[in-house]
């Protein structure tokens, strides 16, 4: 049919979708869960990926809190490019100054700065009258532009801070400078329809809001981070701050995957759109869960082992005659393939390699390959099918992204009903092989034992958990563990067909980790600032 001037006029008034900035703090506001902490490269590897999938802004860190994070933020700022680099920083010059340190060698950089504005902040933390609050953001924000034109202002707590006042600290913040205004419901306390109307309020109230975007930051302590983030994008709020996995304090933060899914899903509701390479979300979901130890649930939105599977027949028949019967997105769309692979101990290095290439394992070194592939023809020999997942176990256990001081060698476990648990463990510590033995409840506590007498380092196991990659009776088990010891607390890992090998390793891992935590720590000139919370 050809147009007419009428249908013509109508296809060009056809508003386009506003553009919504991503704002990913998986790297400092993902990180400061507990457990969750990531080492230096693990934090490069995971902003390459960040960058591949488009997101328009990294939070690398929190500059001042410790020499590890100073220098994660200066060398994603050197080695990332296309997003903007940005270090948090609380209303005081000195983290300031770090974070215009840190971000100096970054193309595009961004410092976000922040002070509490809610009346319990305010008297009981803070210990400030309002005016003061209201002074000393203005006074960050005039030293971050001296550093960077881009300066992002936060009210923490917003969600429990009076309006009038919020508006009137936002007020001042802009005519400091500052280019983007964050409202973060820190502690998970707003509803969708309050929060809605809370930057609804703000939009109209702040005379001069035009002059910056406005962003919103929602915690899930109530399960409305992602709702409470969607409610403020229909509200006029044009950035939202999201992480991978939806990791991060207490009960997290709003899922990056599920408000791009959900933007694009329902672009005819929100008329928004963002900039993400939507095909890149699984990969790097895989990515966070493998650095972090966490493993995604699997009935979490979009990235679930579950979100495109359909077990119930009158589902299975309707997406056989037509996906979109059961779909509203298409697992290709996310970059989700679904795909299980059966590979033997007769498949080549080659088909070995590109099936890692093709779950996101890219750039291993070819030692790495060759002892992951070392593992996969072991595990050939006790399983009759090898997937996906089994793979990703292997993986985790072998790239080992902290200093190898302890390693296991050897594990011979004796129990049974009418003998006394024992363990028998030989290590290399630092090149040097030490092997000794011991008794506990069980085999894994007298795996343990053992290796607490060769490294002497007693550390307290405050969590265990055993769990089967796959189904079947040759199922790989994955142990998980939290260790803490002298004010560290790391995860463990360690996967293995038998589940005292992988508890081992799980302990093994653990300390390696710890090592490492307590060499910065040693290492460290400055003293530890305690992790912001937005």
């Amino acid at each position: 049919m050809t147009p007419t001037k009428e249908t013509s006029k109508l296809h060009e008034s056809k508003p386009r979708p506003e553009r919504v900035i991503i704002f990913d703090t998986t790297l400092r506001d993902g990180e400061q869960a507990p457990g969750f902490t990531m080492h230096l490269n693990e934090k490069l590897k995971v902003a390459h990926q960040l960058a591949k999938l488009g997101v328009d802004v990294i939070e690398a860190g929190f500059a001042i809190a410790s020499p590890g994070d100073f220098e994660a933020v200066a060398a994603i700022s050197e080695e990332v490019k296309g997003p903007i680099i940005c270090s948090l920083s609380r209303a005081l010059p000195k983290d300031i100054e770090a974070s215009g340190r840190a971000l100096a060698k970054a193309p595009r950089r961004r410092i976000h700065t922040f002070i509490a504005t809610s009346d319990i902040h305010v008297q009981r933390k803070l210990k400030m009258s309002r005016e003061q609050v209201i002074a000393q953001a203005v006074s960050a924000v005039k030293l971050a532009k001296t550093f960077t034109a881009d300066v992002e202002f936060s009210c923490e707590d917003a969600g429990r801070t009076d309006w009038d006042y919020m508006c009137a600290v936002i007020e001042a913040a802009i005519e400091a400078g500052a280019t983007t205004i964050n409202i973060p419901d820190t502690v998970g306390y707003c509803t969708p329809w309050q929060f809605g109307e809370c930057i609804a309020y703000i939009r109209n109230k702040v005379p001069t809001i035009h002059r910056c975007v406005l962003s919103v930051h929602c915690h899930n302590d109530l399960g409305l981070a992602v709702a409470n983030s969607l409610a403020g994008i229909l509200a006029g709020a044009r950035q939202v701050e999201c992480t991978i996995n939806g990791i991060g304090e207490r009960a997290g933060n709003a899922a990056l995957e599920e408000i791009v899914a959900n933007l694009k899903t329902r672009q005819d509701f929100y008329k928004c759109d963002t900039g993400i390479n939507t095909k890149e979300i699984y990969r790097t979901s895989r990515l966070v869960s493998q650095v972090t130890g966490t493993r995604v649930q699997p009935n979490k939105a979009v990235v679930g082992a579950n979100a495109f599977a359909h077990e119930a027949g009158i589902h299975q028949d309707g997406i056989l005659k037509e996906r979109a019967t059961y779909e509203i997105m298409t697992p290709e769309s996310v970059g989700w393939t679904g795909e299980s692979i059966i590979l033997g101990k007769h498949s080549g290095r080659h088909a070995f390699r590109k099936r890692l290439e093709a779950m996101g394992y890219t750039g291993l070194s070819p030692e790495m390959i060759e002892q992951a592939f070392e593992r996969f023809i072991a595990l050939c020999d006790k399983k009759k099918v090898v997937y996906d997942e089994d793979l990703m176990a292997i993986l985790e256990d072998e790239i080992v992204a902290v200093p190898q001081k302890f390693q296991l060698e050897y594990l011979s476990i004796s129990s049974g009903t009418a003998t006394v648990p024992t363990a028998t463990v030989r290590m290399k510590i630092d090149g040097e092989t030490r092997q000794d033995a011991g008794c506990g409840d069980g085999p894994v506590d007298a795996a343990y034992t053992a290796i607490e007498r060769i490294t002497g380092i007693q550390a307290e196991i405050a969590d265990y958990s055993l769990e089967a990659v796959t189904s079947g009776g040759d199922a790989v088990g994955r142990v998980r563990i939290t260790a803490k010891l002298g004010g560290h607390t790391v995860s463990g890992l360690g996967a293995d067909t038998d589940i005292i090998v992988a508890s081992a390793k799980a302990l093994v891992n653990a300390l390696n980790k710890l090592e490492a935590a307590r060499t910065r720590a040693s290492d460290s000139k400055t003293a530890k600032v305690g992790p912001a919370n937005l």
